[in-house]
């Protein structure tokens, strides 16, 4: 990809340079291309796939299809034109054409073909509400896809009106009456069919049986979907529409329903209550019979999922212990095995029946996601793409060391060190901490831009996985219930000490912290408990529960972490509460929050820095307007450089002693001065 102009690049000036190179800066964000969603050809020969880039004059990312041979011996080449966005290929099980959702004409997502020859792309959808989840017939006579219907928004009157508590939701904002359907279109025809409707509940994931006649898919037939009622179900539909045959039978969320390929049986991912992580389930396809775990013994939780080697193994993702892979799991005996490895983070997996090819996409700390194949699940693998090859050789790029530790308690714990770039013996360098969020999340060895950020501008970088964690096992992951503050608190900073005691050439006297959503709130937790920092940077964070639990999008959410909701333990959601220690801070803080963030509502910001200013503590707030919780993954492309190169102005600024430290709004209103 052409490298795009830099327009801030006075803010992260690289710390480091080998030759040629440099580190790695927030504006980067601009050049970087990233693989997703591979999809193999019918015939095992080819894979089409989606590179996502970002299109900097209209602050936008843009998706385009490739297409690659898996054996290697052709190279990529795109599929759909650069004009418009294209995204979720899928090929006709016949292997004559390709569809994929786009906008292309101006309005919504719609249905679109193409001859894997190529061609002018035709349009088959012409839904008012668009289109999503597509996936063809194994005929190839129709797409089954979602649509969203219901009465269009008043002309008289722009209010919005709610008789359920559920009403609003972070990444699509607040509800209108539409809801998520299942429809079916003739390919040949256009003609639309919904089979699936309901006022008080939402359709999704629809899967085709392997007959084409019947179609699997989730929802939640309670009615109590908008009361924070969380059991869908597996359910079963004609194609051509009828009567519901439900699979699940559980009262907690079941998801990701997938046919056999006999047509028997369909897997699903469930659990007992939304808490729980997911197992494996497996019933019959009729309904009317109990579902069977068979995946009991794997303490993990399980991501995207498929049938694999004509029934016998399911294969499906997992994060466990840093890193991503893909597991085989047999059927019949239960036993699982990894079928990827090493220090990366494996995904965006698909498996070709009939010849046992597996490509998946996959990154690490150094590389961002490219396309992988293998012939069979064990055999040696082959590396189909290399994005950013010609970036990559421009930049020095930081590692990271795996540095475990053990906790107060005698609970293991996973560390991570990044070394600053251009690091050099007998010096004194910064130290940042990084929290994740969650806290049911992971941190490993997959990219982190902002990391690669840090380590440029010349400081060290560790994070970790402490208790609540996903990855490693169910016990550790809800270790955290009625103390959000507490030992994994102690967990975060016992693993500060054993760096800095492991690694003399951190400055304990310049560290930082930062972290987002929970990550957040650790932030603000630890610097109303320790001084030690001389910097924080807190990201849509909590700082007061009792008001986020009545306002967030999944009110009083918080319950099983606090063993009731907040007006049967008040007193608890205040205890963790970061503002009730407001007074402790004595570390300068920057806030940044979203206008529109409806997990952690901005308000949260709005408190923790009013407080910070009535106690005297050096702080700014910086609120971003049309963003959500999910900024810094994927909000606008300028916003998310700007919330990096923020992060960069005030760690320079009180870790490095830069007094004459400039704000990214100072720098852009210099760039475009006379």
């Amino acid at each position: 990809m052409r490298r795009i102009l830099i327009f801030f690049c006075v803010v992260c000036v690289t710390f480091g340079q080998s030759g040629n190179r440099r580190g790695v800066t927030a504006e980067d964000y601009f050049a970087f291309e990233s693989a997703g969603d591979p999809q193999i050809s019918p015939d095992g020969k080819w894979v089409a796939y989606t590179v996502t880039s970002v299109d900097q004059k209209a602050n936008r990312r843009v998706s385009r299809i490739w297409l690659t041979a898996i054996d290697g011996s052709h190279p990529p080449v795109p599929f759909t034109s650069e004009s418009a966005s294209s995204m979720s290929p899928r090929w006709s099980p016949d292997g004559r054409f390709v569809a994929f959702l786009s906008g292309r004409d101006g309005g919504r997502n719609q249905i679109w073909l193409l001859s894997r020859n190529g061609g002018e792309a035709r349009r088959i959808s012409n839904f008012e509400n668009g289109a999503s989840s597509i996936e063809w017939s194994p005929d190839s006579t129709r797409i089954a896809c979602l649509t969203r219907t219901g009465p269009p928004p008043s002309k008289s009157s722009d209010v919005r009106h709610y008789t359920h508590a559920n009403y609003k939701f972070n990444d699509t904002g607040y509800f209108d009456e539409r809801r998520s359907h299942v429809a079916i279109v003739d390919v040949k025809s256009g003609a639309p069919k919904q089979i699936t409707d309901g006022d008080d509940w939402n359709d999704t994931e629809p899967h085709w049986s392997p007959d084409s006649a019947r179609v699997a898919f989730v929802s939640n037939r309670t009615s109590k979907e908008f009361d924070f009622d969380h059991n869908t179900d597996i359910w079963v539909v004609p194609a051509a529409g009828g009567a519901l045959t439900k699979i699940s039978d559980h009262e907690g969320p079941d998801r990701s329903p997938r046919w056999s390929p006999d047509g028997r049986r369909i897997a699903f991912l469930g659990a007992v209550d939304e808490e729980d992580q997911p197992k494996i389930y497996v019933a019959p396809s009729e309904g009317g019979k109990p579902s069977t775990v068979v995946n009991k013994d794997f303490d993990q939780t399980v991501s995207e999922m498929v049938w694999a080697e004509q029934g016998k193994a399911i294969y499906f993702g997992s994060g466990v212990k840093g890193e991503t892979h893909v597991y085989r799991l047999d059927v019949a005996t239960g036993q699982i095995r990894p079928l990827t490895s090493g220090p990366r983070g494996v995904h965006g997996f698909a498996a070709h029946d009939a010849s046992g090819k597996l490509v998946y996409i996959a990154n690490d700390f150094e590389h961002l996601d490219d396309l992988y194949a293998r012939d069979d699940a064990g055999g040696p693998e082959r590396q189909l793409t290399h994005l950013n090859a010609e970036l990559w050789s421009k930049l020095s790029l930081a590692k990271v060391e795996r540095v475990p530790y053990t906790a107060e308690d005698g609970l293991p714990i996973d560390g991570f060190l990044v070394k600053p770039v251009g690091w050099e013996p007998g010096k004194k360098y910064p130290m940042v901490l990084s929290i994740h969020g969650g806290p049911a999340g992971m941190y490993g060895v997959d990219w982190f831009h902002e990391f690669q950020v840090y380590a440029g501008r010349g400081w060290a970088v560790f994070f970790c996985n402490p208790r609540g964690s996903t990855g490693y096992g169910r016990k550790f992951q809800r270790a955290v219930a009625l103390e959000w503050g507490g030992k994994a608190y102690t967990d975060i900073m016992t693993g500060v000490e054993q760096v800095l005691k492991r690694n003399p050439w951190i400055d304990r006297d310049r560290l930082g912290v930062t972290g987002g959503s929970y990550g957040g709130f650790m932030t603000n937790w630890i610097i109303t408990h320790t001084n030690i920092f001389k910097a924080a940077v807190t990201l849509r964070s909590i700082s007061n529960f009792i008001s986020d639990d009545g306002t967030r999008d999944g009110a009083y959410g918080h319950e099983r972490d606090f063993g009731g909701d907040i007006f049967h333990n008040f007193d608890l959601y205040w205890k963790y509460s970061p503002l009730k220690y407001v007074a402790n801070v004595k570390t300068p803080t920057l806030v940044l929050h979203s206008d529109n963030d409806y997990r952690v509502p901005i308000e949260q910001g709005e408190q923790w820095f009013r407080a910070l200013q009535h106690y005297r503590v050096t702080s700014e707030f910086v609120m971003f307007p049309r963003e959500n919780h999910n900024l810094t993954r994927n909000g606008e492309p300028k916003h998310l450089v700007e919330s990096l190169n923020w992060q960069c102005y005030w760690f320079d600024r009180f870790l490095n002693g830069n007094e004459g430290a400039k704000r990214p709004t100072e720098l852009a209103a210099a760039s475009t001065a006379p």
